[in-house]
């Protein structure tokens, strides 16, 4: 089939907007002509509204270390990048992924046209007109027929805030879609409930400037060298001379680097910190003073770990007694001890508690709000932040309660709607979303920015359910997804570059992403669909004041006044871009009390923010209703598939190589990082395994488990144990054979563990 022409798109747009309602966007033309604008490119983003400049500043749209980049225009648009050298996060450093972040916009499978599924079963490009029609009509058909619920959405931490903001508005109150979630459930949400039931708001405590302060860093579940890399350039700045301690059943780039690796078995880690735990208290290294000031729960946290000694440790973790001593006295005798986790403790079946193990680390030391101190994850995503606080998944809007009828009437007088649109409690999680397409109660899904059919765990059987779906829809860049592909209709959607918004990244720092870039054919922002689909879908008129993602901004901001996540004493986005980000909480009162200026010993060159480096807690004081820290326990729990004589072999997965992400979706993009890691998939296995089973470096080898199977290229090395295999997260063979289970507070998968077994092929 040849494209839509764009007349006829465009006249089908004209008799199609003709129902819109006439919003008024901020230089007062009426949505209805920038619908119309055949230059538009982006519904109410303009080829004038690129930045004229010679360069403009834009964070980073990758990790969640939010680097500032400086974007090099020609005729205002982007011709190349350079990071920033001033900027309060990178100080001029970038990844491989940073510098190519222009260059994977350029691809040939990116998403131009909507597509719809026809009647032979084939994609053929559509108008928006139709894409959006079909949208709405078939969506509310299923609704119809099944009820309300029985549509969901998953959204992504890729996206802006306010376009997650905007997009939780829609689908939750507007379209009545009670059930949607996101993403940073498979990398976060642990983080997430651990951070809430301890401290009583989910919020990271530290700044990146405590990677340089402390004296010693213990990373547990962390791989920042590959992970987060220019994170890890900072430890590297550190002048303390600083212990690194690696926590990590396999020897990974950070823990070659670590002045203490603790190699432990898969899955022991909670054991291993409740000893340690047990060790600072019995060596006098308790900070008792802040401890009864600030926290509750130490008696009960002193009886739990009594039984964990050294001895008993060593024999379930494989580590030494000696060892764990010696991490204990390092943390210790520290003057300023900071703990950082990512993935390996999230992506757990008791990954909330063993969070809660490390903050209560943290707390009983006396090591929380002071410089180089904290119990500190690092977060995923660019926006993994932002969707934790403004995506209105698992919380009401701007990290309220669902369930809370002050919170609800606050949100709806913000938004200016009925309080009866909100609902009462939190929709699914998506494991959740998942089994309700099994037993048919989620006939319809909307996915925006995620592929699920590749990262979501097990999954040949993920993909078997997208099937059964009555009607998919995939909101992309790229119509070549895994997820694209099973897909009923494909809304192309603008990148990174081609659009505006804010990040949030770990540290708290909320940044602007600049549209830098023509989006390509007819791909518009995902700000500016959420909007048309709102117009289409009849709830227009609850979108009235989002005309533009700062506008969004400015709803944020009101919804954000009184809570610990407060932004009111931000101005715009030129203040954001002045300084170089700012930090949450950045309140009204803030902004009065404090210098907008910078402080002595604070300049960052050209950037001009108020106190750069600001962490929580400072004071002892917690978000909690008596503003103490709980400290939390519980029992270890087995792990839910052991190796045995048919699977004898356990898989761990994790991050491949600083040049890739997540599903390879934008970095398979670029020539360059192709260049930078195996495109091949491959998995370690360590030498005596190799000999066992008499596979050669280099060669082909399956690897099954219960649930599938995937070929890879074996790479022999003592990287992992015997007895244990790794592969990179980011190959579609490598969730053919994760087991779907979950921890039990967050819902989070626990990706890291599972039985295989190995053998070699002929090719």
């Amino acid at each position: 089939m040849s494209l839509v022409s764009t007349q006829e798109t465009l006249s089908r747009l004209k008799q199609a907007v003709r129902r819109l309602p006439i919003l008024q966007n901020v230089d007062g033309r009426m949505t209805r002509e920038l619908l119309l604008n055949p230059g538009s490119h982006g519904l109410g983003m303009t080829h004038a509204s690129l930045r004229p400049d010679a360069t403009a500043t834009s964070v980073c749209g990758y990790c969640s270390t939010g680097c500032g980049l400086r974007i090099h225009l020609r005729d205002g648009q982007a011709v190349g990048l350079t990071p920033e050298t001033d900027y309060p996060v990178n100080l001029g450093m970038a990844c491989p992924k940073g510098w190519e972040s222009l260059r994977v916009l350029e691809s040939a499978d990116r998403a131009t046209h909507p597509l719809l599924r026809n009647a032979e079963g084939e994609l053929e490009p559509v108008s928006w007109d139709r894409a959006l029609t079909e949208f709405c009509e078939r969506f509310k058909a299923i609704q119809a027929a099944h009820g309300a619920d029985s549509v969901a959405f998953l959204s992504t931490g890729q996206i802006a805030c306010e376009e997650m903001a905007l997009l939780g508005v829609l689908a939750k109150f507007g379209m009545g879609l009670k059930h949607g979630d996101g993403n940073t459930r498979q990398c976060m949400a642990t983080a997430v409930t651990a951070y809430k039931e301890s401290f009583g708001f989910d919020a990271p405590p530290f700044t990146y400037e405590d990677f340089e302060q402390s004296d010693c860093l213990v990373f547990i579940g962390a791989n920042p060298c590959i992970g987060h890399p220019i994170m890890w350039e900072r430890v590297l700045r550190n002048q303390h001379a600083p212990e690194v301690i690696v926590v990590d059943p396999r020897s990974t780039e950070t823990a070659m680097a670590a002045t203490q690796h603790l190699q432990l078995r898969p899955k022991s880690d909670l054991v291993l910190l409740y000893a340690i735990t047990r060790q600072l208290i019995e060596s006098g290294y308790v900070d008792h003073d802040f401890v009864a000031a600030h926290t509750t729960g130490f008696r009960e946290l002193t009886q739990h770990v009594d039984s964990y000694t050294p001895e008993y440790a060593a024999a379930r973790t494989g580590l030494s007694a000696e060892k764990i001593l010696r991490a204990a006295e390092s943390i210790g005798q520290a003057k300023a001890a900071s703990l950082w986790w990512t993935m390996g403790v999230n992506q757990s079946y008791e990954g909330v508690r063993t969070a809660q193990a490390i903050i209560n680390i943290a707390l009983i030391t006396g090591n929380i709000g002071r410089p180089g101190t904290g119990a500190n994850s690092i977060t995923g995503q660019c926006n993994a932040m932002g969707s934790r606080l403004w995506s209105g998944t698992t919380n009401l809007f701007g990290h309220h309660d669902y369930a809370d009828p002050e919170h609800r009437e606050k949100i709806a007088a913000v938004l200016d709607i009925d309080p009866g649109k909100i609902p009462d409690e939190n929709g699914w999680s998506y494991d959740r979303i998942v089994e309700g397409i099994r037993c048919g109660k989620i006939r319809g899904l909307w996915v925006i920015a995620t592929n699920p059919a590749h990262s979501w765990i097990h999954q040949g059987d993920a993909r078997e359910l997208l099937d059964k779906l009555d009607f998919l829809v995939v909101q992309d860049m790229y119509a070549t997804t895994e997820t694209a592909r099973q897909a009923d209709l494909i809304l192309p959607a603008a990148g990174w570059g081609e659009k505006e918004g804010t990040f949030i990244n770990s540290e708290r720092r909320y940044g602007v992403h600049r549209r830098v870039r023509v989006a390509p054919g007819e791909a518009l922002a995902d700000f500016q669909i959420f909007r048309a689909i709102g117009a289409y879908w009849g709830v227009g008129e609850m979108l009235t004041e989002w005309t533009d993602p700062e506008a969004g901004f400015r709803i944020m901001q009101r919804a954000s006044r009184g809570q610990p996540c407060d932004i009111t004493g931000i101005e715009n986005y030129a203040h954001l871009d002045r300084c170089g980000g700012i930090q949450w909480p950045w309140s009204e009162a803030d902004a009065e009390t404090k210098s907008q200026g910078t402080q002595p010993g604070e300049s960052m060159g050209q950037y001009h923010t108020p106190r750069p480096h600001r962490r929580l807690f400072g004071n002892g004081e917690f978000f909690t209703p008596d503003r103490r820290a709980r400290l939390i326990v519980a029992e270890p729990r087995g792990m839910p598939e052991l190796p045995d004589a048919d699977f004898p072999m356990l898989m761990l997965t994790g991050r491949g190589s600083v040049s890739q992400w997540h599903t390879q979706t934008r970095t398979s993009k670029s020539p360059i990082l192709r260049e930078l890691y195996p495109n091949e998939p491959y998995v370690e296995l360590h030498p005596d395994d190799a000999s066992r089973y008499a596979i050669r470096n280099g060669e082909w080898v399956e690897v099954s488990s219960r649930r599938g199977r995937a070929e890879a290229r074996a790479l022999v090395s003592p990287t992992v144990r015997v007895g244990q295999v790794f592969m990179a997260m980011h190959y579609e063979e490598t969730n053919r054979l994760t087991l779907s289970h979950f921890d039990p507070y967050s819902r989070q998968p626990s990706y890291k563990n599972c039985a295989v077994r190995l053998r070699s092929i002929k090719q």
